[in-house]
């Protein structure tokens, strides 16, 4: 097993605890509300697609972008996948009524052309979500400062600044 496919095995342990499972929760809800009316959705640095797992359940066409094949092939077959950029995303202009981020904009390496690429797919009136980790608060702190957690490797921590 190389180091990538472990990181990944272990990242979907983790998301098994308890803390995890409540804050997925309370993600799923928020955006359960805030999707309301929507249909296809595209939920850009995706990952596993835990929490958009959780909203094909509920009804949505959720499509999902990562850059990581490997994290990608653990997403739940009811997930459309496509492997990519949130920079380079290719689809046609208006295919989706909301995108959404979920703790994952942070992360793209240029942030202001994933924001055009997804004002583009967006129909009109469509909805852009993004949750965005808080650099302020205790848990970003201990994570940052531990070189194996995903955190350290933020590239945008300016809340402002997004």
């Amino acid at each position: 097993m190389d180091n990538l496919e472990s990181r990944g095995r272990n990242y979907l342990e983790r998301c098994k605890q308890a803390f995890w499972q409540n804050v997925f929760q309370l993600e799923i809800e928020y955006l359960v509300e805030h999707l309301k009316g929507c249909r296809d959705i595209l939920s850009v640095g995706c990952g596993p697609a835990i929490i958009e797992g959780e909203l094909a359940k509920h009804g949505f066409r959720v499509t999902g972008l990562d850059i990581s094949r490997e994290a990608l092939s653990c997403a739940p077959d009811r997930i459309r996948t496509v492997v990519g950029r949130a920079e380079d995303m290719a689809f046609p202009h208006h295919s989706f009524d909301a995108v959404i981020y979920v703790a994952s904009l942070q992360f793209v390496d240029d942030y202001r052309t994933a924001l055009d690429k997804s004002a583009g797919v967006l129909r009109p009136s469509g909805r852009l979500i993004i949750l965005l980790l808080n650099p302020s608060s205790a848990f970003f702190r201990k994570k940052k400062a531990d070189p194996a957690s995903y955190i350290a490797s933020i590239k945008h921590p300016d809340l402002a600044a997004i």
